[in-house]
């Protein structure tokens, strides 16, 4: 029963993995309440003053950073896996595909997360948490499980915006510490999100164009449509993390540069 509602979707593949994708997005949750119980612990004057949204909007970085660290370390294998390499376009590895679950979960939760919030964090992490979430989804066609893995090296930055975040939050803003970490924040963001997002883009559009016929219309719809929403949304970050930076080291009024990453 399963297995044939998953092949009317196109997620034939997801059969094996809906399980992982589940507990990914239930992981999450419980993540949050998790950080509600350690982090009065580890930051007793910042964290009980947080109210609110504020206080949820830790609990999401907290979320963000353990995700981050987690898919980067278990996405990197897929590089060098033969399966894939011999068919980028339409490969399938079952450790992929748990590696590409685990995302899965995470986007889901976050894009309902985002929908209950929205009033908070704005309608741009929506589109992002739905656009990761649809490009994800249909690695279990499965398609492009391949170039899944060099995507999810965006996440290498989060880490990097979230200790930025917590250093404003925790009395360290404009420190040197925050300093060091906003270079590196910058270098990795443009690097992984600019440089060589734009470039997996092309080398991906290269790679389907010879059998873009095998590929259906609704798919080429979801990826274009993605890829522009997502390359769009880290460039207008990235020019968002400049600007706020650049007033936060200089003689001008301090902004956080969390307000490009959710901000409460």
């Amino acid at each position: 029963m399963t297995s044939s509602i998953l092949d009317a979707l196109g997620v034939a593949t997801l059969e094996h993995h809906w399980t992982t994708l589940l507990s990914s997005a239930v992981v999450c949750g419980i993540i949050v309440q998790l950080s509600q119980i350690i982090c009065p612990i580890i930051f007793p004057v910042t964290y009980p003053k947080l109210q609110g949204s504020k206080k949820l909007n830790w609990d999401v970085h907290v979320v963000s950073t353990v995700h981050a660290l987690t898919i980067v370390a278990l996405a990197t294998p897929i590089f060098w896996n033969e399966n894939l390499n011999q068919n980028k376009i339409f490969g399938y590895e079952f450790y992929a595909g748990q590696v590409y679950a685990i995302c899965c979960g995470y986007f889901l939760w976050d894009t309902i997360h985002s929908i209950r919030h929205i009033k908070d964090f704005g309608v741009g992490f929506v589109l992002h948490g739905f656009c990761s979430f649809s490009v994800f989804i249909f690695s279990f066609r499965p398609f492009l499980q391949y170039y899944g893995s060099y995507f999810l090296m965006f996440e290498l930055s989060t880490p990097f915006l979230n200790i930025h975040w917590f250093m404003d939050k925790t009395g360290l803003t404009g420190s040197i510490y925050q300093k060091i970490n906003g270079v590196i924040l910058l270098t990795v963001f443009f690097s992984v999100r600019i440089v060589a997002g734009f470039y997996t883009s092309y080398e991906c559009l290269l790679s389907v164009l010879p059998v873009l016929d095998l590929v259906p219309m609704h798919l080429r719809v979801v990826y274009a449509c993605a890829n522009v929403a997502l390359n769009s949304l880290n460039v207008f970050w990235f020019y968002k993390m400049v600007s706020s930076l650049a007033k936060r080291f200089s003689s001008a009024p301090k902004r956080d540069v969390g307000k490009n990453k959710r901000e409460q």
